[in-house]
């Protein structure tokens, strides 16, 4: 989301949208990488914003941390582990994150709160699965937007001044 980054950006955060590897065939490990190389050692006001499969790649890469290393907060935007999708090639891409298992505990260590955005009108990401799914594994607080699809701009969802309020 470009406008998140000007829009926090301007209100004094700073703020790194690493460009991910192949993002047409995304891979978890080139992906860590990626986030470990972009934040470098994350400190306790760090905040972390996911849409996604970036949501899963904060949780993977929330799961590397040392011990006693902990950021402020999480956010995830349309996070995933249910999916509905019609193409094999993404289905195939999806399955192999989803077979990946994540060690939900050690991750909900590393953060002192997470939030999860869904809306009620995601194509692909169907609500009451993740909602329930997420609810259990990492006790979030639950946002719920009414009808802003997958939240991409191909949706008309160019902006999400929610972000601000809950990095507050």
């Amino acid at each position: 989301m470009l406008w998140a980054k000007r829009v926090l950006t301007e209100k004094g955060y700073e703020v790194f949208v690493p460009e991910m590897p192949d993002t047409e065939h995304p891979k978890i490990g080139p992906w860590i990488e990626k986030m470990k190389k972009t934040v470098g050692v994350p400190r306790p006001d760090d905040f972390f914003i996911g849409h996604s499969i970036g949501c899963q790649t904060i949780l993977r890469y929330l799961k590397t941390l040392s011990e006693g290393i902990k950021v402020g907060k999480v956010i995830l935007v349309a996070p995933w582990w249910y999916l509905t999708l019609d193409e094999n090639e993404a289905q195939a891409d999806a399955d192999s994150w989803l077979k990946m298992d994540v060690n939900f505990e050690k991750v909900k260590s590393k953060a002192g709160k997470f939030v999860a955005v869904f809306s009620d009108n995601d194509p692909w990401v169907p609500i009451e699965e993740n909602l329930e799914y997420f609810k259990e594994k990492l006790n979030p607080e639950i946002v719920v937007k009414n009808k802003m699809g997958h939240f991409t701009a191909d949706e008309g969802s160019t902006e999400l001044p929610l972000l601000l309020e809950l990095l507050k």
